[in-house]
């Protein structure tokens, strides 16, 4: 039997390194994007995007590129990728509805349609979207109903669990991978596919529609509550005197809660917990089991009241006083480390609300400078960490990037206004800075 061929339906974060990783699988595979911009810098081994490992990936497998396998390619022609696929793996955006929670699924459903009206012969449709429960359902009644192959098309979904800075690994490495079928095609085609991980021993776990889809959004409803269930400790601390560092140490210990997560700071932002907590409360709204998620409203108030918490902070450290005439270090612009992605950053956000408050605000991230400067093109950027404290009044650490730890403190009090740093990410040594005589304070720790 013929080896499968894999078309990767959108090429942003998600579809480039699901084609890349692919590829390296040993599956021929085909990318396609509606955009042309993206499908000649991909085809040229490039990606658009800062992910640690992905650039090296595309480089050996893209067509054209001297040395490599050959084996990835890109298009947009949608006949093309329908008449080359045997399992196509839709990799599109579902962003947050513009003044509302719910989830838009525009992207999706019109690449599902664009596929659709070109399958003329038997393959496997793989959602990989993290979408609303009942979407897949819906999805693959309309995929039958345009493909002139009609039922000889099935629907499966297959959730990604993708970090950014680990979403190399993380593909061809994952922790499960789960599959929600309605038949038996789906099943035996991902086995396929997936062979490599499922025989290194990656666990995989078969079941219905709905429950595919639920995983991801429980997944990233269960992280966002321990981010903030710790930050919460922390506002407590604050106000009773405890350190949330220690606090989290020795709760970490207890097997049944473990330590990750549990490090207190200015919350969590980016392209997915945010806005998929969101529209898990929303669509749990639709099926009239709101009350079951209530909790989720309440840790993304924590989560956003964190920030105003950090201008206040800074605030405080500047004497109380307003931020007019004062000069602000940020050090860290994307939502975490090992990433360019700026998308609901926090960093970026009370870098933002300190500039609207008169602050004169410098910014300095290892990757996501570009990206800052086309959200905030009102902040002042630094091309160094040295370069953006020079000359402040106060620092603040958003982004706990390795450069930021490994930072010398003496050499940058020897270019600051005035020795003091607020640390928004619990990341940094306290006694370390203290001895090179900067006044340090974290969230929910003592002062001293």
């Amino acid at each position: 039997m013929a080896p499968l061929k894999l078309t990767v339906i959108g090429t942003g974060y998600l579809g480039a390194t699901h084609a890349a990783a692919m590829a390296e699988l040993g599956f021929e595979v085909l990318g396609l994007d509606v955009v042309p911009e993206k499908i000649e810098l991909l085809s040229q081994g490039r990606v658009p995007m800062y992910e640690p490992g992905l650039e090296e990936l595309l480089r050996k497998h893209v067509a054209g590129i001297e040395g490599s396998t050959g084996r990835l390619r890109f298009t947009l022609d949608w006949a093309e990728a329908a008449e080359f696929g045997d399992v196509h793996f839709v990799c599109v955006n579902t962003p947050q509805k513009r003044g509302e929670y719910a989830c838009d699924m525009s992207y999706v459903d019109s690449a599902m349609e664009s596929l659709a009206r070109h399958l003329r012969r038997p393959c496997l449709v793989v959602g990989k979207s993290t979408v609303p429960v009942g979407s897949a359902e819906r999805l693959a009644a309309r995929i039958v109903e345009l493909a002139p192959a009609g039922d000889a098309v099935e629907l499966a979904w297959n959730p990604e669990f993708l970090r950014e800075g680990f979403a190399v690994q993380d593909t061809l490495h994952p922790d499960r991978i789960v599959v929600g079928v309605a038949g038996p095609t789906g099943e035996k085609l991902l086995r396929e596919v997936y062979a490599g991980p499922l025989g290194a021993g990656t666990p995989l776990v078969v079941t219905d529609f709905p429950t595919a889809e639920l995983v991801k959004t429980s997944a990233n409803s269960f992280l966002a509550t321990k981010i903030s269930f710790i930050n919460a400790m922390a506002e407590v601390c604050e106000a009773g005197g405890g350190d949330v560092v220690r606090l989290a140490e020795a709760i970490g210990y207890d097997e049944r809660i473990g330590s990750k997560f549990l490090r207190a700071g200015i919350g969590f932002g980016g392209g997915c917990l945010p806005k998929d907590i969101r529209a898990f409360m929303a669509r749990a709204g639709e099926l009239g089991a709101d009350q079951a998620l209530t909790f989720l409203r309440e840790i993304d108030s924590i989560n956003m009241r964190r920030r105003g918490q950090m201008v206040e902070m800074a605030r405080e450290a500047l004497g109380g006083r307003s931020f007019l005439g004062t000069r602000v270090a940020v050090l860290g612009a994307a939502f975490k480390p090992d990433s360019d992605d700026v998308r609901d950053s926090p960093a970026l956000n009370v870098a933002g609300q300190i500039h609207l408050q008169g602050g004169q605000v410098t910014v300095y991230d290892p990757k996501g400078m570009d990206n800052a400067r086309r959200l905030f093109p009102t902040l002042v950027y630094a091309d160094s960490a040295v370069e953006a404290v020079r000359g402040a009044d106060v620092v603040l650490h958003l982004t706990e990037w390795r450069e930021f730890r490994e930072l010398d403190p003496a050499e940058l009090g020897a270019v600051a206004a005035r020795r003091v740093v607020l640390d928004g990410r619990n990341a940094l040594d306290p006694a370390v800075w203290r001895a090179a005589g900067w006044t340090y304070r974290a969230m929910g720790r003592p002062t001293a």
